[in-house]
This record gives structure tokens, C-alpha cells and sequence, in this order.
């Protein structure tokens, strides 16, 4: 039985998803996501293979850690489900081996988005790559285009540094790091400099649009709100990649 090419970026998916569970805590801390066995975050007890399994692990212990009893991190399976859903997601409109640079694609900028989100870091370890990346299969997928890729990247982030120069120098304070110049560099690279206006478009609207739900839950807008806006940028990335510019 020949098992189609779109079953294993699925099948990898939630692997995928716990190794991004792992990188998006130790990351912000400086800690290695690469060396090092996995513990409770409570008991510190080292977790077995039957502990690691995506998903079935979670759901086999009721959410609890065998040693200790104590209720596990639910970001652990949100990530997984999440992970597995732009696999399929990716799926659907990809084929081949574009299936698999629009999942890397996904699932970086699923790790990014929460790391913003919780820790207001945009780590090198991710944006650099992921702005090499799309170099990569900017050469591979249409080679011409790889002057407006390298055009891109250089306008998306060279636009965030202004900015921020403008905003410091307005408010005499920092308004916006380099993380965001450089993932917006990244999305540059990933759909050239015919697609950041759209990227940015996207952004802002959903920036705006987080703005007003912060107002919602009762928290004031006020100047010195900080809200991360990376999680924003991923989004209207992976929005532009998949389904092109807006008109």
C-alpha cells in the first residue's frame, strides 16, 4: 500500500508540535532546546518515552504528570493540535516538496508567534533562519525571483528600523525592536517585495484588531500599553504566502 505524500507531513506534525513546546520555554530562558531530557516543570522528574508521546501521552494521564499528580502545561497539546492543523492546512494547497517548505514556513511561525506573545522575544534563532530559508525556496521554486526576494528582505527591515527611529525619537522611547525588523525581513524574503505591502496591511489590521479585544478585556490603551506585534506579522506571512496579495 502506497501511502500518499500528503499523510507524512500530517503524521510528523504533532512531533513537530512537542518539539516547539520545548523551544518556545527554554528559548526565552537561554536554555538548549536541542540537549537536555524533559522534566515536570513541578516534581522535576525526568519523563520516559511514555511520557512524550504527542497528544497520547496528555490524554493517557488526564493531563497530570505520573510522578507527582501535578496538572501539565496544556500549551503542550495546544501546540501539537495547532501544528497538526498547518500541516493540513498546508496540505490542501501544497504539493510535493512545497507542502513541506509551507509546513517549516507554519510551524516556525507558530513558535514565534507564541514566544512574542508570552516572552516579547523574537529570537535570532528563529527569524535568521527562517529569512535564509526563504531564500532558499525562493531559488528552488523561481530563481528569478530571487532579486526580489533579497529586495524584500533588505525593505522589510530596513522600514521597522525606520520606524523605530521615528518613534524613538517622537516618544523618546523604544516603540519596536529589531525582532520585528527582522522577521518582517523574513517575510521579505519568503513572498519579495511585491508582498510586504500586503504583509504589513494584514498586520496592522490585526494589530488593531488585538488593540481592541485588550480594550474589551478591561485593560486601558494607553500610551505605555505594550502589545507584541509579532504575532500579527506571522499571521498575515502566512496569510500572503498561501493565498497571495491583496488586490
Amino acid at each position: 500500500m502506497i501511502v500518499p505524500a500528503w499523510v507524512w507531513p500530517v503524521l510528523v506534525a504533532p512531533l513537530i508540535g512537542s518539539f516547539l513546546s520545548v523551544v518556545v520555554k527554554r528559548l526565552p530562558e537561554g536554555r538548549s532546546f536541542v540537549f537536555g531530557r524533559s522534566s515536570c516543570d513541578v516534581c522535576d522528574h525526568a519523563l520516559g518515552a511514555a511520557d512524550l508521546v504527542p497528544l497520547l501521552s496528555f490524554c493517557a494521564s488526564r493531563g497530570r504528570c505520573r510522578y507527582c499528580g501535578a496538572g501539565l502545561d496544556r500549551l503542550d497539546p495546544a501546540i501539537e493540535i495547532a501544528a497538526t492543523f498547518i500541516a493540513i492546512w498546508a496540505v490542501s494547497l501544497a504539493d510535493g516538496w512545497s507542502a513541506w517548505a509551507t509546513c517549516a514556513l507554519g510551524w516556525t511561525l507558530l513558535g514565534l508567534a507564541i514566544i512574542d506573545a508570552r516572552d516579547g522575544l523574537l529570537p535570532d534563532a528563529l527569524t535568521l533562519p527562517l529569512i535564509v530559508l526563504g531564500f532558499v525556496v525562493t531559488g528552488i521554486s523561481d530563481p528569478s525571483q530571487l532579486i526580489d526576494s533579497a529586495i524584500g528582505a533588505a525593505a522589510g527591515y530596513f522600514l521597522v528600523v525606520a520606524l523605530r527611529w521615528l518613534y524613538r525619537r517622537w516618544r523618546k522611547r523604544e516603540g519596536m525592536g529589531l525582532g520585528d525588523a527582522k522577521l518582517l525581513a523574513a517575510a521579505g524574503s519568503w513572498v519579495g517585495w511585491l508582498g510586504l505591502p500586503s504583509v504589513v496591511l494584514i498586520a496592522s489590521l490585526l494589530g488593531i484588531a488585538g488593540a481592541f479585544i485588550v480594550a474589551w478585556r478591561g485593560r486601558a490603551l494607553t500610551a505605555d500599553l505594550s502589545i507584541a506585534f509579532g504575532p500579527a506579522l506571522c499571521a498575515a506571512l502566512w496569510l500572503v504566502w498561501l493565498y497571495g496579495t491583496v488586490d
